[in-house]
């Protein structure tokens, strides 16, 4: 597997936003500090609007931005191993790859652990999902300007040269409407939605876009016709619908 953040020179629209100095911002790390804060400061705001703030907001909050970290790297170690390996003692492949799919799973994957040791039986996902689908938005801007998760070559009119000549689709910016979409949808039901419904409804619309656009993402291997994150894709929402049905069964009222 290519870890597409490790880039070649002269590569991507817009790699390094500004400078200041002799420091360079970089593109990337400053929209997805961006969609963090935009993320966070979401997720308060309603938190606080639903007088649901308090110790266990933070605490579940620190958790999903901790398990995120996390999990946007794991997919990455795993799926580089062989290069980690041969790189020792540069620790650069290790440092350098993330996947918003490993993020919303590990991020997930935390809050539910918390919930447990924390005894919190109320379900905060609806405060999540605008939170988090605002957060990517943003967030992808960053890969755009620095040209990682990049598409297969095309001839469409849409295509666009990240340095190498080649027109390629913009994979990143196909996603970033769809968040916004997602985010303006949700963001009106934080209240009405059954709880934890707008977080189930984004975690299946993040997997089965993923796993569809990955048919037009540049990926260097194949596993029996699919890339490795369709199958991180298949895997999360079967996961996700088998909880969701599980609960639903088990809910004292049916519901």
């Amino acid at each position: 597997m290519i870890d597409q953040h490790q880039l070649p020179a002269h590569w991507g629209i817009h790699p390094v936003l500004l400078h200041i100095g002799k420091l360079e911002i970089d593109s990337y790390a400053f929209f997805v500090f961006l969609g963090l804060l935009a993320g966070g400061a979401t997720y308060f705001i309603l938190a606080k609007k639903m007088h649901t703030m308090g110790d266990r907001s933070v605490f579940i909050a620190v958790a999903a931005l901790a398990g995120g970290v996390i999990g946007a790297k794991l997919p990455y170690w795993i799926g580089n191993y062989r290069q980690i390996i041969d790189s020792y003692p540069n620790i650069m492949p290790i440092l350098s790859g993330r996947t918003i799919t490993g993020g919303l799973i590990g991020g997930t994957l935390a809050v539910m652990w918390i919930k447990h040791r924390l005894k919190i039986t109320e379900k905060r996902g609806n405060l999540f999902a605008p939170a988090v689908a605002i957060g990517m938005a943003i967030g992808k801007l960053g890969c755009f300007f620095n040209g990682c998760c990049y598409g297969i070559p095309t001839d469409l009119p849409c295509g666009i040269n990240l340095g190498d000549g080649i027109m390629r689709h913009p994979t990143q910016l196909y996603e970033i409407p769809l968040f916004l979409l997602f985010f303006f949808y949700s963001l009106p039901r934080v209240k009405s939605a059954p709880p934890g419904y707008l977080f189930f409804l984004l975690m299946n619309y993040y997997f089965v876009i993923r796993f569809f656009e990955e048919f037009i993402r540049q990926n260097s291997e194949l596993y029996w016709g699919l890339s490795f994150f369709q199958y991180i894709s298949i895997f999360a929402l079967l996961f996700i619908n088998i909880k969701q049905y599980v609960e639903h069964k088990t809910a004292p009222d049916g519901k």
